[in-house]
C-alpha cells in the first residue's frame, strides 16, 4: 500500500530520503503525521536513540524538520559509512 504524501515539499522530500535508505514509515494520526523506523534496529545500532523518528504534521519549522529527518538518517550507526563491521567509528 502507498503511503500519502507529506503537505509540505521539504518534509516530503527527506522522508522519501529515509525510504531511499531503507527506512520504514507508518502513518500515524494526531500530532504526528507518523514514524519512521531504521532497517538496522539492533544492539549495534545506538541502543534505539536513532532507530525511531516521529514525523510531525505541522511542525514550527518544517525547514528545520525536514533537516532533522535526515540527519537522524544519516546519524544512524547503520548508514553511516566510517562504521566498521564491528558497529564501531574508525577513527577519521
Amino acid at each position: 500500500m502507498k503511503r500519502k504524501r507529506h503537505t509540505d515539499k521539504d518534509i516530503e522530500a527527506a522522508i522519501a530520503y529515509a525510504e531511499f535508505k531503507g527506512w520504514r514509515i507508518e502513518m500515524r494520526s494526531g500530532h504526528a503525521w507518523g514514524r519512521m523506523y531504521c532497517p538496522f534496529n539492533d544492539a549495534q545500532c545506538r541502543c534505539g536513540e536513532f532507530c525511531i523518528a516521529s514525523i510531525w504534521s505541522t511542525p514550527r519549522s518544517a525547514g528545520n524538520h525536514a533537516r532533522q529527518i535526515r540527519r537522524v538518517v544519516d546519524n544512524c550507526s547503520g548508514h553511516r559509512d566510517d562504521v566498521g563491521e564491528d558497529g564501531h567509528e574508525s577513527g577519521f
